[in-house]
């Protein structure tokens, strides 16, 4: 049985490679990646496919059984990406499409639910047995700003004291192995968050514990937080939506207490301290 992983240079699909290669022998393995020179050192069979180019996808899909595809990260372009994606695994006899949505994707405020939503929609119409995988916030997606803070003085954002069911990437690409590589999961939609639920306020005191140093959490004005956002070079429209997202994640959109995610891996999500110690080593 062949297993395919889109976007398998990204962050997370480089983590779903490493731990497939745990369970499965690495010749089952496809990786499929848009810039291959970038996932050379996978140690699996490598395939070059662009989701906006049909024909490569046609190419890269032959002979495969399961398809993970992993959402791509071109905002705006994602529907129609994976609506090719999913047309070439139907054409390529694709048996199984596990595919990586958002957390509460048909209630969510998050600009992102849309095109996720969309994609669920074309993958219920495909006639493929699916599985969807609605990931919560990866922790990293905040832990990323670390360095910024220290420099800065105060942790920023837009999210009030709204609670954030955040988990490290490692736990969300451990929970789409044990899919992949289990049995009972086809036709499911699993809500994938955290266990530990923390607002930006508890990420700041985190951070101000393990550094000694007194690092508070500024909330802002979504405006006011994208406008510096800008200022640090970020893309005005990319700003804009960040802003925006912790605008939802102030709205509970990024909370989820059923802990799903923990039992499909079988142990708890990371810590926030964990994280925030990892995140600590590179900052």
């Amino acid at each position: 049985m062949k297993i395919a992983i889109t976007g398998a240079s990204g962050q997370l699909g480089r983590i779903v490679v490493s731990k497939l290669k745990e369970k499965l022998a690495a010749d089952n393995i496809v990786a499929m990646a848009r810039t291959t020179s970038k996932a050379e050192d996978l140690g699996v069979e490598l395939r070059h496919a662009d989701y906006s180019i049909p024909g490569t996808l046609d190419t890269a899909l032959a002979g495969v059984d399961t398809l993970l595809l992993i959402s791509s990260s071109e905002i705006g372009q994602r529907a129609a990406q994976h609506r090719n994606t999913i047309e070439a695994a139907k054409n390529a006899g694709v048996k199984w499409i596990v595919y990586t949505s958002l957390l509460h994707a048909d209630t969510s405020t998050l600009s992102l639910a849309g095109e996720h939503l969309e994609t669920e929609a074309t993958l219920k119409q495909a006639g493929i047995p699916y599985t969807i995988l609605r990931n919560g916030w990866y922790t990293e997606n905040y832990t990323g700003s670390i360095g910024g803070a220290l420099a800065g003085g105060a942790f920023i954002g837009s999210a009030g004291e709204g609670k954030i069911s955040g988990a490290a990437r490692a736990d969300y690409a451990e929970a789409a192995v044990a899919v992949l590589t289990g049995e009972g999961h086809q036709g499911k939609v699993y809500e994938l968050a955290g266990d530990e639920s923390f607002t930006l306020t508890d990420l700041a005191a985190e951070i101000s514990k393990q550094t000694g140093k007194d690092i508070p959490y500024k909330n802002l004005p979504e405006e006011e937080y994208a406008s510096i956002l800008s200022s640090f070079g970020i893309p005005e429209g990319f700003a804009k939506a960040i802003a925006g997202w912790d605008t939802s994640a102030a709205n509970g959109d990024l909370y989820d207490n059923s802990r799903q995610l923990s039992s499909l891996i079988g142990r708890p999500t990371t810590s926030l301290s964990a994280t925030v110690a990892e995140a600590l080593k590179t900052s």
